[in-house]
């Protein structure tokens, strides 16, 4: 079997703010269908890298290669039509428009068709929406004005959502925060479902360990906007400098204690 093509390449990126190096060099490779999480202690520069790898935010040097093309410095909207979907920390949808007409306010803009938000919204694409809302598990939500929704509901459309530009690459800003640990475990799986079975590269950065070590094919580990560490799980786990800045100094982490142990 012939290895996945090379999906997203990131080469020497770096970004400061007044002196302060936000990030420095950072460079790695994500393949098609691979799940990679990017780890860190607070300030560590995962959101500066989302913004530069999404084009809200401009490198001062270095290369974003997406399928062969250099996206940066590019539009947020240049590069999502690219083929890249993201989700946010917080979730943003429409309260008062149902599940099924917020994922066609997201294919009429892929579409890029010209429409009235209220009067064109709910004919356009319904098989589509309807396929997008059973990928997820929310067929049966599709009439549900989005307000009435739980927030793992939310969660699921926002996915849902994301995939309605048909992504080649998701990047998901903290995807599980603020839900239940049974929510967490549910939502990542499902993720690495959609992305196995349709060659989709996931990035995502997360604080939940469980959710890292349990679904990340790779783990990258940034601390004062340096890459220190790349690899399996395995590997990053037992990575003495990841112990000591990000796991704790002298402290093995293992998901399936859902705790740290005594090296």
């Amino acid at each position: 079997m012939s290895p996945a093509p090379t999906l997203l390449s990131v080469e020497g990126l770096t970004k400061s703010y007044g002196g302060v190096h936000a990030v420095r060099g950072v460079s790695f490779r994500l393949q098609a269908g691979e799940i990679l999480a990017l780890i860190g202690p607070n300030g560590a520069g995962k959101s500066t890298c989302f913004d530069m790898l999404n084009g809200q935010t401009t490198p001062d040097s270095g290369r974003i290669s997406l399928l062969g093309q250099d996206t940066s410095g590019k539009r947020p909207r240049d590069i999502w039509r690219l083929g890249v979907g993201r989700t946010f920390q917080i979730t943003a949808t429409f309260p008062t428009m149902t599940v099924r007409e917020n994922i066609q306010v997201a294919l009429l803009s892929y579409g890029r068709q010209v429409f009235n938000l209220w009067r064109s919204t709910p004919r356009y694409a319904p098989q589509e929406a309807a396929r997008l809302l059973e990928l997820v598990g929310m067929g049966g939500y599709a009439e549900r004005p989005c307000g009435e929704l739980a927030y793992g509901d939310l969660k699921r459309l926002e996915l849902a959502i994301a995939l309605a530009n048909q992504p080649k690459l998701l990047l998901m800003d903290e995807p599980t925060a603020g839900m239940a640990p049974r929510e967490r475990i549910e939502l990542m799986q499902l993720t690495a479902d959609i992305a196995k079975e349709n060659s989709i590269g996931v990035l995502f950065t997360e604080h939940d360990m469980d959710v890292v070590f349990e679904h990340a094919d790779r783990i990258l580990v940034l601390n004062r906007g340096t890459l220190i560490a790349e690899g399996p799980p395995n590997e990053v786990r037992s990575d003495r400098q990841v112990r000591a800045i990000y796991l704790g100094e002298g402290m093995v982490y293992d998901a399936r204690h859902r705790q740290g142990t005594p090296a």
